[in-house]
């Protein structure tokens, strides 16, 4: 069975690759549409950065900006890229306490089991402030397991119901397919999320 570790041993194996396919790719549409609901000039967690992208974009619009990944490699590069310091964590390792306005997990929780994903969700959802917003994305379907070398949970409708009912402060904003932005890769279907993190 393909594990987390695994996981990150395929992109820290293949980090140069990941980077060269994702950085330049235009996701501006759902950057705004994330900004437009956090706090001006609020703090953001980039969770799951990969290769900087969004974290770079985020800085260059005055947020304050943390980004983890779990990736070695992939922190280098994003430090690199976005001349801020990187943190290598996992997403287990998330502890704070409405401490975020915003978290963008874009395409990144996806790579957790389902039991491990409810436990990082809960995770989330104290890291944020009241009104706070989560930015998630996965793959559309009810697969889980292993593909090309890593672990991935897939989400429909019914199965992101079944999380929220054990996040009772999340209301959801918005959910919206999409198919992928990457070259050659417009047949790939994706579930975008948008929550809201409502007062304890």
């Amino acid at each position: 069975m393909v594990t987390e570790n695994n996981t990150l041993d395929y992109y820290n194996s293949n980090s140069e690759d990941f980077v060269r396919s994702t950085r330049d790719v235009d996701f501006m549409e759902v950057q705004d549409k994330f900004l437009g609901l956090v706090a001006p000039k609020g703090v953001i967690l980039d969770f799951g950065c990969g290769s900087g992208r969004d974290t770079k974009y985020f800085l260059s619009k005055g947020y304050t900006v943390e980004a983890w990944d779990g990736s070695i490699e992939l922190c280098k590069a994003a430090s690199e890229f976005t001349q801020i310091d990187v943190k290598n964590k996992l997403f287990q390792d998330l502890s704070a306490s409405s401490l975020y306005d915003g978290i963008w997990a874009c395409s990144s929780i996806l790579h957790l089991s389902l039991d491990e994903l409810i436990l990082v969700m809960t995770k989330i959802e104290n890291a944020l402030k009241n009104n706070g917003i989560l930015y998630t994305s996965f793959k559309y379907g009810e697969f889980s397991g292993e593909r090309n070398g890593r672990y991935f949970t897939d989400m429909t409708e019914g199965r992101l119901d079944s999380i929220l009912q054990k996040c009772p402060y999340f209301q959801i904003i918005e959910i919206w397919k999409t198919g992928d932005v990457r070259p050659g890769r417009d047949n790939e279907q994706w579930l975008n999320i948008l929550l809201r993190k409502i007062n304890q």
